[in-house]
């Protein structure tokens, strides 16, 4: 019998509809529940591509004695932390401070009143490795509610005092500035200490892609030079292409590697980050002309719009880690492993290719007897072993390999929408398609911005969090959705000239500096009118994705350089005042707020193209300004206008025709270049590399 999970639209809440454990979702009545029986709560916190929540589900919460237990002693609470990232922050920040570390599934007890008492994440079914088990955990929480009510009530009033006292703090006097050379030069020196030069990356195991550090690389370099930035950034990008963690079959990258190599992969693949990095490699085909750069940005693209879009033409959020290894077919019941889709042996290897084909497979992609995986299988990659192969030969095994896997049991997906992640994936598209001619990937970026339209935003301006089937979910958006959005529009709105997207994106800014914005600059993940916890979330440091902070920072700048709003430019300039601080301490963690910054020290540059939109002289200003290499610049084309343009975006008033040609306008820090109608005086202007603009 499903229990209450089975009337949401989260895929992983779904997941768990059919356990005996009567869950509740996050909801004022789980609350009153609890206080109507006098018991705790029981809050466990996932997402539907975790490996570990899916362990604990099985090992846990589908055995009928535990969930019997849960159920007499707790109100269990299941929360879907992509749907809910508030709850997930507020209490992940408990959890970290009480015990130095976090991590998903994440498992929480809280009294009636929602204040947090006792933490962990995975507890396993029984004892092992200094881990109690958890129906211990289960147990001696029952014990502490029962015998020690003052203690337990203590401990959750001190917790929820100390979260409340914490506060984001600016550098220096107070005063929020955004960070100057000084401050981009010290977080290059310490990025510089923490590369690994022998794999790239930074740090060691586990290693994640650093998209949002390697953008700023790309544009610290753009703006000074420093030959050291363009290194650590390809290098970088070369050795993710290179290992497991990219998909050499399908395209598209793995969540991180378990080690320093890029070898082995988690395999889940998420949309955010591989948004994130087919617009990295995009750009640093953008900055240097790179055949790879060009290759894995096209090849993420496709993965996005094969594998992740929705019959509504919006993008899936995630692909599960886990497949059904076929052990006892590809139905529900079947046994599931981490990776199984992916791996291959050299038995496999020659089933689908036969001896010789087989062999070259093996070479080209590190295949072995022994394995870099579980079981003697391998994961693909690109080793460098210095002996040409025909490229004609290995593009046929590529595509052979790829139809054979094809037919093997396939991941799960979380179908659910994320209104921010599609913002990510809008951008990356629109300036994907419009680099490499590709005018259906700038489709596929404005199909799913009209989903967003019409699903996720009301008529007050407002976003929901997700959707699912063409629905919204429950979740209000958070600071990152509005952000996010708006920087996919702005792309979009760059790449096609349609004016509908800029004013979208004030839309969703003008809420930004309404609802999520304190008088000092700072800002909140929620709304001033959102569900209130017990500490309204606020985190400017970037993780997997752009802080929701970092990421209005650098949409309220692109918005300012295209309409000329100082208020939108103090905004961001406020908002970057954190960046100050955090810069020169841990620059790992604040990639995107760098990279806003290097737009505000460059300009950023302001290059507006008017011209007729059938002109073929039009269409070469404007390639050759979305390829400008100047950090952050905004790109405005449209028809001249008459009477001074009254009507059209302000990038575009007052810019007449040269001679009758289409002209580019350049400005930077309120002065105007010429005009000009030379494509070649325009590169110069804006950075513009000679072999990426001739095309391949």
């Amino acid at each position: 019998m499903a229990n209450r999970l089975a009337a949401e639209t989260s895929p992983y809440l779904q997941q768990h509809a059919d356990n005996p454990v009567d869950w509740w979702p996050w909801s004022p009545d789980a609350f009153e529940e609890a206080r109507r029986r006098d018991v705790p709560v029981l809050l466990s916190v996932g997402y539907a591509s975790c490996h570990w929540c899916h362990v604990m589900a099985e090992e846990s919460f589908a055995d009928e004695a535990t969930a019997a237990y849960l159920n007499a002693h707790y109100v269990s609470v299941k929360v879907d932390r992509e749907e809910r990232p508030d709850v997930d922050a507020v209490y992940m920040e408990a959890v970290q401070a009480a015990t130095g570390h976090g991590g998903w599934p994440m498992t929480v007890f809280l009294t009636p009143d929602a204040e947090p008492f006792y933490f962990g994440t995975y507890f396993p079914p029984r004892p092992r490795g200094g881990m109690p088990s958890f129906r211990q955990v289960l147990e001696g929480v029952r014990a502490a509610w029962a015998d020690r009510r003052e203690e337990v009530a203590a401990t959750a009033g001190r917790i929820v005092a100390e979260l409340a006292g914490r506060s984001i703090g600016y550098a220096g006097d107070g005063t929020p500035r955004p960070p100057g050379p000084e401050e981009l030069g010290a977080a290059l020196l310490g990025l510089t200490r923490e590369f690994d030069a022998r794999y790239g990356g930074f740090g060691g195991a586990p290693k994640f892609p650093p998209s949002m550090v390697l953008e700023f690389l790309l544009r610290h370099h753009a703006r000074t030079g420093s030959e050291g930035a363009l290194q650590m950034a390809e290098a970088t990008c070369e050795a993710m292409a290179r290992g497991g963690i990219y998909d050499q079959l399908g395209g598209g990258f793995a969540r991180y590697s378990v080690d320093e190599k890029w070898l082995v992969p988690h395999f889940e693949k998420m949309l955010s980050d591989n948004a994130l990095l087919c617009r990295v490699y995009a750009h640093l085909w953008r900055a240097t002309g790179s055949g790879l750069g060009r290759r894995i940005a096209l090849e993420t693209a496709g993965f996005l719009v094969r594998e992740l879009r929705t019959a509504h033409g919006a993008f899936a959020s995630a692909l599960d880690a886990d497949s059904p290894d076929g052990t006892e077919g590809p139905d529900e019941a079947a046994g599931h492993k981490e990776g199984a889709y992916y791996v291959w042996t050299p038995e496999q290897l020659r089933e689908v290719l036969g001896a010789e084909d087989a062999e070259t497979a093996a070479a080209y992609f590190g295949v072995t007897e022994e394995g870099t995986f579980e079981e003697g299988a391998s994961v693909l990659r690109l080793p460098d072993t210095g002996t040409p192969l025909d490229a004609g030969r290995t593009e046929s095994v590529r595509r052979r390999l790829l139809a054979a896997r094809e037919r093997r049991p396939r991941p799960g997906r979380d179908d659910k929408v994320v209104a921010a992640w599609n913002g990510l994936a809008i951008a990356a598209l629109a300036e994907t398609g419009a680099y490499f001619d590709r005018p259906d990937l700038v489709e596929a970026a404005t199909t799913a911005a009209d989903l967003l339209l019409a699903v996720h935003l009301d008529e007050h301006g407002r976003l929901a969090r997700t959707s699912r089937d063409g629905a919204a979910g429950p979740g209000a958006g958070v600071l990152e959705d509005y952000a996010d959005v708006a920087e996919g529009f702005l792309a979009l709105y760059s790449v096609t000239g349609e004016d509908a997207w800029l004013e979208l994106a004030g839309t969703l800014l003008e809420t930004v500096l309404e609802r999520f914005t304190a008088p000092d600059g700072a800002l909140y993940d929620t709304a001033d009118d959102a569900e209130k916890l017990i500490r309204r979330p606020q985190d400017p440091t970037d993780n997997a994705v752009p802080s929701g902070w970092t990421a209005a920072a650098a949409a309220l700048l692109s918005y300012a350089a295209h309409t000329g709003s100082a208020r939108h430019r103090e905004a961001a300039e406020r908002a970057l005042g954190v960046v100050t601080a955090l810069a020169p301490r841990v620059p790992r963690f604040t990639g995107w707020g760098l990279a806003a910054a290097e737009a505000a020290l460059d300009g950023p540059r302001e290059i507006a193209v008017v011209g007729p939109a059938a002109d073929p002289a039009t269409a070469v200003l404007h390639r050759t300004a979305l390829l400008a290499t100047a950090p952050g610049a905004v790109v405005a084309v449209g028809e001249p206008a008459p009477d001074g343009g009254a009507e059209v975006p302000p990038l575009l008033r007052d810019r007449p025709l040269i001679d009758g040609r289409p002209a580019a306008y350049v400005c930077r820090h309120f002065v105007c270049d010429a005009p000009t109608a030379d494509p070649e005086r325009l590169a110069r202007a804006v950075g513009t590399v000679a072999d990426v603009r001739a095309g391949d």
